[in-house]
């Protein structure tokens, strides 16, 4: 199995000059890097949908619960950004560790979370946009904000069809503007975005707080309906399920090694640090939520949060939230897009991509013709698909690599024991192999077509390899120069 040595990829991450990534984000940016993409608008509706299906109030210690199955893979992921800093997270970190066919796959995968999730993203962003505006008394042509597969009931109960998603294709083509400019500056966006969306959640616990009813808290843990996963302790960990992804997203701030400074400090700084800081915040949140309203007022709302806050005399607190969901959105599919490029950086640096994905500008030193390329795929996506065609992609790639990385970090251990390491997973085998076990399960809970979509992704994605990659796999061509 052709595999990238330990020493190689040190080389990588060494390299300076035009043609490699800018050093420029410390240990805060990764932070915020990561609360970024944790925190979006799945914090206001699942843990809603949790709390009234699963858990009661005991929604708190379903994020607990998740947040310790996250820290699995966490740790692991903290461990291999410091060993080998460069971009390409579980792609790079599976090419060392099981092999270049492993690691195309991962990477592929990796490729199909972030663009279908940056496309969702930007349409959801499009669709709470709308409701914002309406609020304020500007209605957009719903022509121009569906995509031409969908329809619209207007007031006179006549039917409009959409053309095209403009909202939504802007989004994308800000954000990859911002990013070209370099990760600094994107850094910089970043963290004006979470600030303001992480204000909106302390100001949501800080005044609802005092409105609390304690009644609304018994019973904590209401009783099992005789039915695993509602309610009782099996609702409590069936909740962590639905919960699990709003975790998801501090991976990608392993994306950013090759333009962290100091990334063997950093790193495990940034992926630990945003995880335990959204943790505090969706554990405080949750409590406040079901203290204010009876998690049994949650049933079948899309919107559990406002239910909350009309417990409160606080009525403009509903356009905060919703004005806090876009600005969570709009750093969402920023990180996407920082994360998807990056891999695709890495991929064609080792030639398994063309090489127009591995080329960096020479003013921003960011891979100019990579994001473009990518920004108007994802634009295009957003702008012409229904959400509820690529709403249907779930997590099952970000769990995977989750897989591959805990199980890398025990063929580290066993290849490469003294292999300098400024962060040590703790407790190895029984971390990583609780990360594994976590992940699967996670994965065999989601549906046959999630696995099928997933299948014809990765058969697309191995005839590319085949037909491409491996032909032009610059370890592959050295090897075979070294053997002759």
């Amino acid at each position: 199995m052709l595999k990238k040595s330990l020493e190689l990829l040190r080389q990588e991450a060494a390299e300076t000059g035009a043609n490699t990534l800018k050093r420029s984000l410390n240990g805060f940016n990764l932070i915020t890097i990561g609360i970024g993409v944790i925190i979006g608008a799945g914090l206001f509706s699942l843990t809603g949908i949790a709390a009234a299906n699963n858990t009661g109030p005991a929604i708190t210690l379903s994020f607990i619960v998740a947040a310790i199955g996250c820290a699995f893979s966490a740790l692991c992921y903290a461990e291999f950004a410091s060993m080998v800093p460069v971009s390409g997270s579980a792609y790079t970190y599976a090419y060392a560790t099981m092999g270049e066919l492993f690691a195309w796959i991962i990477g592929w995968d990796l490729v199909l979370e972030y663009s279908v999730g940056a496309a969702t993203v930007a349409i959801s962003w499009s669709q709470y946009l709308l409701k914002f505006l309406d609020k304020s008394g500007i209605h957009l042509p719903p022509q121009l904000v569906m995509s031409p597969f969908e329809t619209a009931k207007l007031a006179d109960g006549s039917l409009v069809h959409g053309y095209v998603n403009v909202p939504a294709m802007l989004i994308v083509a800000l954000i990859t503007l911002i990013i070209i400019r370099g990760t600094k500056g994107s850094a910089w966006f970043n963290g004006l975005v979470v600030t303001l969306k992480v204000a909106v959640v302390l100001v949501f616990i800080a005044l609802g707080w005092q409105y609390i009813d304690p009644a609304n808290y018994h019973p904590y843990i209401p009783q099992n309906t005789g039915t695993f996963g509602e309610f009782g302790w099996s609702g409590i960990l069936r909740g962590a399920g639905v919960v699990f992804f709003v975790f998801i997203g501090f991976d990608i701030v392993a994306t950013m090694a090759q333009e962290t400074k100091n990334p063997q400090r950093n790193m495990p700084i940034g992926i630990i640090g945003s995880l335990v800081v959204c943790t505090i915040l969706f554990v405080l949140f949750g409590h406040v939520m079901t203290g204010l309203a009876n998690y049994t007022e949650f049933k079948g709302s899309a919107a559990p949060v406002a239910i909350a806050i009309e417990k409160t005399p606080y009525a403009w607190l509903s356009s905060a939230v919703i004005l806090a969901i876009i600005i969570g959105y709009t750093s969402v599919i920023l990180v996407d897009l920082l994360g998807q490029t990056r891999v695709f950086f890495s991929m064609a640096k080792d030639g398994l991509l063309p090489p127009i994905f591995a080329r960096i500008h020479t003013t921003f030193r960011t891979p100019l013709q990579s994001s473009l390329l990518l920004g108007l795929f994802i634009a295009l996506f957003a702008g012409f698909v229904p959400i509820s065609v690529v709403g249907e992609m779930t997590s099952i790639g970000t769990l995977l690599a989750f897989v591959m990385v805990c199980l890398g970090v025990l063929i580290m251990r066993k290849k490469e024991p003294n292999a300098p390491r400024s962060f040590r997973t703790p407790l190895v085998p029984l971390v990583p192999i609780l990360g594994i076990l976590t992940c699967l399960v996670m994965m065999v809970a989601l549906p046959w077509e999630t696995w099928l979509r997933l299948a014809v992704w990765l058969a697309i994605g191995l005839a590319i390899y085949f037909g491409y990659g491996k032909k032009h796999s610059k370890l592959r061509a050295e090897v075979e120069r070294q053997v002759a």
